[in-house]
């Protein structure tokens, strides 16, 4: 998947911000955003539902904004909304679906509707929000796909549920050569399943790397400074900061010893200490350094 200098706006909203990202065949890429953040924009450029106003979009080297039923084919699509035929069952939706498909997988659909426990019978319209998602996930996974791109794909399930795709349908069938591009809020889905991770925010990524790599380059400084005394020096790698009495923590991208020993001397501390973040606590930060960031700009 290749990205570049891809831009989307709905009016004056600007929805996807001149982005460029190139995601090689195999790994799975977890995307982490807020509300509102550009996630689903970006899902639907990248699925030519919606077109950009600018920007080149290629998959496999072909462009995706052009019409190809034969690069479809290679794609599994899971909407945030999901629009399947409500007047028919979901055997009927399965039988219909799988003509669509040369490569139509029948005992890996028959395994993903025993594992997932969908009834065949029921129709679309009776179906649970969950139940709704389990067939979109099968309809999407039934043709063996070499690209597969979910927009919030556990979303509406129960913990059990999630656990069992995840570790049983996505783990086992997408992760040997497969390209997996989804976006989720469950930082323990993103964490369990995605080689690498993207944040997500006001239609740009602000980070980017795999679990690892972020809870590496990402720590939380804890500064203990003389009574009274602001912080003297703010780094440029500040990401987010409070002060509380003689106490200021900064969260710092990319963190180094270097830069530990300069906020200690150059802000002359009584003593400091580094700490590890979780995934959750890297986006939190990021976030709200961002939106702190946007306040004083407007200011």
């Amino acid at each position: 998947i290749e990205l570049r200098g891809v831009t989307k706006r709905y009016g004056q909203k600007l929805a996807i911000d001149a982005v460029d990202i190139t995601i090689t065949q195999g790994p799975t890429f977890g995307l982490l955003g807020p509300n509102g953040a550009g996630k689903s924009s970006l899902i639907r450029v990248l699925m030519g539902l919606s077109p950009a106003d600018s920007g080149e979009i290629r998959i496999f080297g072909e462009d995706a904004r052009v019409h190809n039923p034969a690069l479809r084919q290679r794609i599994g699509y899971v909407p945030e909304d999901h629009s399947i035929n409500r007047w028919m069952t979901v055997a009927e939706v399965l039988r219909y679906v799988s003509r669509l498909y040369p490569r139509w997988d029948h005992d890996l659909v028959n395994q993903m509707l025993s594992a997932l426990e969908l009834p065949l019978k029921k129709r679309v319209a009776s179906l649970s929000k969950g139940m709704t998602t389990k067939l979109s996930l099968i309809l999407a996974l039934g043709h063996n796909p070499d690209i597969l791109i979910l927009d919030e794909p556990t979303s509406g399930l129960d913990p059990i549920i999630r656990e069992e795709f995840l570790e049983n349908v996505l783990q086992r069938h997408l992760c040997k050569g497969r390209t997996v591009f989804f976006s989720s809020h469950h930082f323990d889905d993103v964490e369990r399943v995605a080689d690498e991770v993207g944040i997500f925010v006001d239609g740009r990524f602000i980070a980017r790397g795999s679990v690892d790599e972020l809870r590496s380059n990402v720590k939380r400084v804890q500064i203990v400074r003389p009574d009274g005394k602001l912080p003297t020096h703010i780094p440029e790698q500040a990401v987010f900061q409070r002060l509380s009495r003689r106490d200021w923590t900064v969260t710092v991208s990319p963190f180094s010893e270097e830069l530990f020993e300069q906020l200690i001397s150059e802000n002359h501390a009584i003593g400091g200490n580094v700490g590890d973040l979780s995934l959750e606590d890297i986006f939190k930060d990021v976030i709200r350094g961002r939106k702190r960031q946007l306040e004083e700009i407007e200011t």
